[in-house]
């Protein structure tokens, strides 16, 4: 029987959580399976993997191979060193502890790459915060600064409105003001004209009676 290292679909649908299994190379993807042997979780960043790194070497051992995406995980786990090693314990290329020590040493340096992954993930996610932050920020003393000048416009335009309301008032009051010294002043001169007019009459009149009474005199 062919046996198959390879990823089993579980989880919600656009947010896919895989079982890591050891299954015949002739069940369907998701059917059947031999043991279960670790979970992979690619919603997270870095992706989340737990892995029986002993029972996924044992199958290593037994014949098993893994599919390309089931192969980079137990590389990077590593399943993959671990299978080698055992091979050369298993040739007298190396002695146990010697596998063993090398194991240990892979793995640190992995942790260590991983951590180096993991701080500069934080130190982009935290600068792009911080970017996102200073754009808002940015963006609401702009919105700020719209509603004062708008504040400002308004202001302008109802003192405008009301200057433009006030000045016909003005102009009414001045014509009102103005209409009584007008007509005064076109009647006045009438009324002088004839006081002065009327002495001029009788003193014209004067001569023709004193003509008058020579005559009858005579």
């Amino acid at each position: 029987m062919s046996v198959k290292i390879r990823l089993q679909r579980h989880g919600k649908k656009q947010k896919p959580f895989y079982w890591i299994v050891a299954a015949d190379a002739r069940s369907k993807r998701d059917g059947r399976y031999l043991e279960k042997l670790g979970t992979y979780n690619p919603n997270t960043n870095p992706a989340t993997i737990d892995l029986n790194l002993d029972q996924a070497v044992q199958w290593l051992h037994n014949g098993a191979q893994p599919t390309d995406t089931a192969r980079a995980i137990l590389s990077y786990k590593g399943a993959l060193m671990k299978h080698h090693l055992d091979g050369g314990v298993r040739k007298g290329a190396l002695t146990q502890e010697q596998a063993d020590a090398k194991l240990a040493k892979w793995l640190e340096e992995k942790a260590g790459k991983v951590n180096i992954k993991k701080e500069g993930l934080s130190k982009a996610q935290e600068a792009a915060k911080a970017k996102a932050l200073k754009a808002e920020k940015a963006a609401n003393e702009k919105r700020a600064a719209a509603a004062v000048e708008a504040a400002k416009v308004e202001e302008v335009a109802e003192e405008v409105a009301v200057e433009e309301t006030e000045a016909p008032e003005a102009v009414t009051e001045v014509a009102n003001e103005e209409s009584p010294a007008e007509i005064v002043a076109e009647e006045a001169p009438a009324d002088e004209v004839a006081v002065e007019e009327t002495p001029e009459v009788v003193a014209e009149e004067a001569p023709a009676t004193e003509e008058t009474s020579e005559e009858t005199e005579a």
